[in-house]
C-alpha cells in the first residue's frame, strides 16, 4: 500500500494543544509537552483540521483559545495552498520532496526526503545516503523513457547506445510537471546487483524558516548491504543470518557482522545526507 505524502506544519505549544482537543486521535503525535514542533500531516489531515478548527473559532471560550485556533486555521491554509502548485512558492523557498522505494522486496524499504532544488547528480547523493548505500558502483535515472547520468562514467560509445542526459547539469527544476504534480522515474543503482528504485515526486512545499536540509523526513527498513547479490542474494543473506545453523551463517558474520532489516532512524539518515558523500572527482 502506497503510503500517503505528509506536508509539515509548525505549531505552538497552545495551537497544538487545541488541535489535540479537535482531535483526540492525534494527540500522541502532537507532543504537547514541547514549546514549538513542526508536526506532520497528510494534505486530508490538514484540511480537516482547517475546517474544525475554523468552525471551533467562534465557540472559543477565551481570547487565547481564539487566537490558537485562528493561526492553526492560517498554518492550514499556507500548507494547502504550499502543496497545490509549485508556481506558489518562491523559489528559493521550494522544497522539493520525494518518496524512494527499493523495488523487488517485500515488506518494502523506503525512505522519504525533502531536498532544495539541485542537480541529479546531488540528487543521487540525497537517495544514496538517505537508503544507506555508499555510492560505490555506477547509477542512471530514467525519466520520460530518457537516461540520465553522469556521461564520463555510463557512457561507452556503442553504436546503438543513445548518449545519456547529463546528470551533472540537469535540475530537478528541470523535470518535475511545472504544476507540480506526482510523477515517478526509475533509479538504478548497480548494474551488477541492479538495484532498482521508484522515485516518487510528492510535490513541493514551502521550507521552514530555522531549518536545515536537506532531509529524510519517514522511512522503513534498513538498506540492503552493498554486494549481498541483488534481490535474490539479499533473500539468501537475511535466511542465513536468521538462522544460526544456516552454513552461510559465520561466513556471512565475518563478512560484515550483524545486521538487523528492520532498523532505520530518520534523524541518522538526514544526518548522513547532510555529511554527503566524498567528491570523487577530487579524488580521483
Amino acid at each position: 500500500m502506497t503510503k500517503e505524502p505528509t506536508f509539515p506544519l509548525r505549531l505552538t505549544q497552545a495551537q497544538r494543544r487545541v488541535v489535540a482537543a479537535l482531535f483526540p486521535n492525534l494527540a500522541s503525535r502532537l507532543d504537547l509537552d514541547a514549546t514549538n514542533r513542526t508536526v506532520h500531516f497528510t494534505l486530508p489531515e490538514i484540511e480537516e483540521i482547517a475546517q474544525a478548527a475554523r468552525t471551533a473559532v467562534s465557540r472559543a471560550t477565551t481570547g487565547m483559545e481564539r487566537n490558537s485556533l485562528r493561526h492553526v486555521v492560517e498554518a492550514a491554509e499556507r500548507a494547502i495552498e504550499d502543496s497545490q502548485g509549485i508556481a506558489r512558492i518562491p523559489a528559493k523557498d521550494r522544497l522539493y520532496q520525494f518518496k524512494i522505494t527499493l523495488k523487488g522486496i517485500d515488506p518494502p524499504i523506503w525512505r522519504r526526503i525533502q531536498t532544495r532544488d539541485c542537480t541529479l547528480d546531488r540528487l543521487h547523493e540525497r537517495i544514496q545516503t538517505s537508503m544507506g548505500w555508499t555510492n560505490s558502483h555506477l547509477h542512471q535515472f530514467v525519466i520520460g523513457g530518457e537516461v540520465y547520468g553522469d556521461i564520463e562514467l555510463i557512457y561507452e560509445g556503442w553504436e546503438d547506445q543513445p548518449v545519456p542526459i547529463d546528470s551533472l547539469t540537469t535540475r530537478i527544476s528541470q523535470i518535475v510537471p511545472e504544476d507540480g504534480s506526482r510523477f515517478q522515474f526509475e533509479y538504478e543503482y548497480d548494474f551488477g546487483d541492479c538495484w532498482e528504485h521508484e522515485i516518487l515526486f510528492e510535490g513541493c512545499m514551502r521550507a521552514e524558516k530555522g531549518t536545515r536540509y536537506p532531509a529524510c523526513i519517514e522511512g522503513e527498513r534498513a538498506c540492503p548491504p552493498e554486494d549481498v547479490g541483488g534481490t535474490y542474494g539479499y533473500q539468501e543473506y537475511l535466511e542465513a543470518m536468521a538462522d544460526p545453523n544456516h552454513e552461510e551463517h559465520d561466513g556471512f558474520m565475518q563478512w560484515r557482522g550483524p545486521f538487523d532489516p528492520e532498523a532505520f532512524s530518520a534523524e541518522k539518515a538526514t544526518k548522513a545526507m547532510r555529511r554527503g558523500l566524498p567528491n570523487r572527482r577530487e579524488m580521483e
